[in-house]
């Protein structure tokens, strides 16, 4: 059966790359897995002279929140659970801290973390936000043979991440566009502000010599534009 595991990322250039030999991989699944949704709203209290019976408040949307995924793994020393027979519960829990834990000195924050778990769930990424360590089962000399672990984590992309899985169609916000084959900038132009015409505006922007060949992969950013 699949394991969950969790992979070390790094950020650079505005993109998320995992590490995969520098991961965590559970010996027992967990029990439960929580991906949380959020949507937050900002209250606006009814105008003055308003009819009697209307509502207090009305919600207005504000924006999404970040998404959070929290979870429990039992971390096993007694030499029971076949892929941690060779390693001690302070050992396990010592290599979770250093994938998602440990202070990141080149990032100045925590790890991102690459959180996956068999084809019934899609990869989450995200930074911990919590890790506590319940010790269940100890040796007569003090050394902990069992613990239970609970972590929860909070969602991570970088902007140019955000920006092209948001797919936001508006003209009056940035666009961060990856090229496909076949894309050219008056064609790219015409979808997003509805005007080829700017294609010569946004080669400049972009330090583009020509418009016709775009290499696919290449990011391009088109800012607001009337």
């Amino acid at each position: 059966m699949a394991k969950l595991t969790l992979t070390r990322c790094t950020v650079e250039d505005g993109q998320t790359t995992e590490h995969a030999g520098d991961s965590f991989r559970a010996s027992i699944n967990p029990a439960d897995y929580r991906h949380t949704y959020g949507i937050s709203y900002s209250s606006t209290s009814p105008a003055e002279g308003s009819p009697l019976g209307k509502a207090g408040v009305t919600p207005k949307f504000s924006n999404v929140s970040a998404e959070k995924v929290a979870f429990s793994l039992v971390i096993d020393g007694t030499g029971v659970v076949e892929d941690a027979q060779e390693r001690s519960v302070a050992e396990q829990i010592a290599m979770l801290k250093l994938i998602a834990y440990t202070y990141s000195g080149t990032e100045h924050e925590p790890n991102v973390v690459k959180i996956s778990w068999g084809r019934g769930l899609s990869a989450f990424y995200g930074r911990m936000e919590s890790m506590q360590v319940n010790y269940t089962l100890f040796r007569a000399t003090g050394e902990a043979l069992r613990a239970k672990v609970d972590l929860s984590f909070v969602s991570f992309q970088t902007q140019m991440e955000e920006a092209l899985s948001a797919q936001r169609s508006s003209p009056d916000m940035t666009h961060v566009v990856r090229v496909r084959s076949g894309d050219t900038l008056p064609l790219l132009c015409q979808k997003i502000y509805r005007d080829a015409s700017k294609y010569v505006e946004i080669a400049r922007i972009n330090g583009l010599d020509g418009f016709r060949a775009l290499r696919p992969d290449t990011v391009l950013r088109f800012p607001p534009m009337r």
